[in-house]
């Protein structure tokens, strides 16, 4: 887009193939909030089990356009598309394994650009996608604002699935439906550790948990004194008397890792070494902090000890 103000938006939903998509964009159609006096444009590039009805959809003044191969999809095809209806917006039913990103760097139309990514997942189906295609399916999920599971049965592990996207996209809104719908208090399932112990220990395969959950529920931490190992992050001010303990966690692949972790208060966080291993025991606030540009979870620390590193040292989120 080079900086051009967005004035026709394109509503990004992608997934893998019979993961809802097609339901998913039906009803969304349909429903009166979504209703707007000008055309809307429906490109999609792959058809499932579920079809569109041409005439359904133009019900709602919506058109379609059936992308035939990948070779098609171009920059050009797309202005066509924008010279042929003069939309004034677009839902885009994508094919992820033509690769989100490239979709995300291609480049539009003028005026048009994505403004919402969506991605549905058969939930039945989410511990395959994570063993066979898991990088194609983080990429998708790495700047998407909503992920949703449907088909969601009882025994499915939520919490954990919910961990996978939000290490690594944290402002992601996470759902969950069966057939009768969205899918609440799933989280009231235990900790692995005991949140009323004078001292809250994280285990070294918990501190991806621990981390996620304090980010969605400070009240279960703020005042409390929790106790975990994470390799030490300096501030470039070599006088901050904060540092940031955390640890590396996989995003996808063993070459696609981030660092995670929370501002922690220490008055001699100068004597620390860049990448040095502590185990930090410290109370729990949440506080305006510059270097987050908002509120989050702050440690202040009662004892900082040098430890050796860890068997396993990386979050997995599996």
């Amino acid at each position: 887009m080079g900086g051009d103000e967005i004035e026709i938006p394109i509503y990004l939903i992608t997934g893998f193939l019979e993961s809802g998509k097609t339901t998913f964009i039906n009803f969304t159609v349909a429903q009166d909030y979504f209703q707007i006096d000008e055309p809307t444009l429906l490109i999609t590039t792959e058809e499932g089990e579920v079809e569109y009805d041409e005439k359904e959809l133009l019900k709602y003044n919506t058109v379609l356009e059936v992308v035939e191969s990948q070779e098609q999809f171009t920059p050009e095809y797309l202005k066509k598309l924008k010279r042929r209806y003069n939309p004034e917006r677009v839902i885009l039913e994508y094919n992820p394994l033509w690769s989100v990103k490239k979709l995300e760097e291609m480049e539009m139309p003028r005026g048009w650009g994505i403004v919402q990514e969506i991605v549905t997942v058969d939930a039945s189906c989410f511990q395959i996608y994570m063993q066979n295609m898991k990088s194609i399916f983080m990429e998708m999920s790495l700047h998407a604002d909503m992920v949703m599971f449907n088909r969601c049965r009882p025994q499915d592990p939520l919490a954990s699935f919910r961990r996978s996207i939000k290490v690594v996209n944290p402002a992601c809104d996470v759902l969950f439906e069966d057939e009768e719908g969205e899918i609440s208090n799933i989280f009231e399932d235990s900790m692995p550790y005991d949140l009323d112990a004078d001292i809250i220990d994280i285990e070294d395969a918990d501190y991806g948990i621990f981390y996620v959950d304090m980010e969605d529920h400070p009240e279960r931490y703020r005042g409390k004194t929790v106790r975990f190992k994470g390799r030490v992050l300096k501030s470039e001010n070599a006088n901050a008397k904060f540092f940031v303990p955390g640890r590396m966690a996989m995003t996808c692949c063993a070459d696609d890792t981030t660092f995670i972790g929370y501002i922690c208060e220490f008055p001699k966080a100068k004597s620390l070494l860049m990448g040095q291993w502590v185990e930090v025991t410290a109370v729990v606030d949440w506080k305006y902090m510059e270097q987050y540009e908002g509120e989050g979870p702050v440690l202040i620390a009662k004892d900082i000890k040098s430890v050796q590193r860890p068997e396993v040292d990386l979050v997995y989120f599996n």
